[in-house]
């Protein structure tokens, strides 16, 4: 894995995680690839992010792990140092756009205009994050802006349900979509059970 674009492959939808205890990281990404889901996206929204991802990195050699919500470039190098094979933000400043190319790691940029996804892709960037996908116009918003901006696809999250899903992913420009509801619950089986339910998307 080496792009943006070969992260929008690796699954239909990629399991958006917040982990508050650090002991939870590992079996709920051993549930997520028992269900078929390769991926998994753990939020630096905790205090026990970093120490999650260092261990389902040594643990879980098999999903590929990401660290989300990089909202500075500190975070961006400690995510990268815990073991994080790729970035996600939710918006683009230019600071923290410069340290996840600094990190060397592929990353998902977030935006959410038409302005930014431009910028982004001024700097190379064809794979970005439209965040928040439903506040921000939804499946009709990226409908609309796959002909001015036919390059670019996208991974929309951001209020996107089990039930949403299937028409965000008929996009032509949407390569795979970020979900919460996974991981609502820490109850392995569950995880499993959603997870074999997202992989068939």
């Amino acid at each position: 894995m080496t792009t943006g674009q070969d992260l929008l492959e690796l699954s239909p939808v990629m399991p958006v995680v917040v982990i508050d205890d650090a002991d939870d990281a590992v079996p709920t990404a051993r549930a997520l690839l028992a269900g078929g889901i390769g991926v998994i996206e753990l939020t630096l929204r905790t205090p026990a992010a970093l120490s999650a991802i260092e261990r389902v990195a040594a643990e879980v050699p098999d999903i590929v792990i990401g660290a989300g919500t990089v909202v500075s470039p500190d975070q961006a190098k400690q995510a990268a140092d815990a073991g994080a094979q790729f970035l996600v933000t939710p918006g683009c400043t230019d600071a923290v756009v410069d340290a996840c190319f600094e990190s060397g790691l592929p990353f998902l940029p977030g935006a959410s205009t038409v302005s930014e996804a431009m910028r982004l892709a001024e700097r190379g960037l064809s794979a970005l994050k439209f965040f928040p996908a439903e506040a921000s116009g939804g499946v009709a918003y990226l409908k609309s802006i796959a002909g001015p901006l036919p390059s670019l696809k996208f991974c929309p999250t951001g209020g996107i349900t089990v039930a949403s899903a299937p028409s965000y992913l008929a996009l032509p420009n949407v390569g795979c979509i970020g979900g919460s509801w996974l991981t609502a619950s820490l109850d392995v089986a569950t995880i499993e059970k959603l997870a074999a339910d997202a992989a068939a998307l």
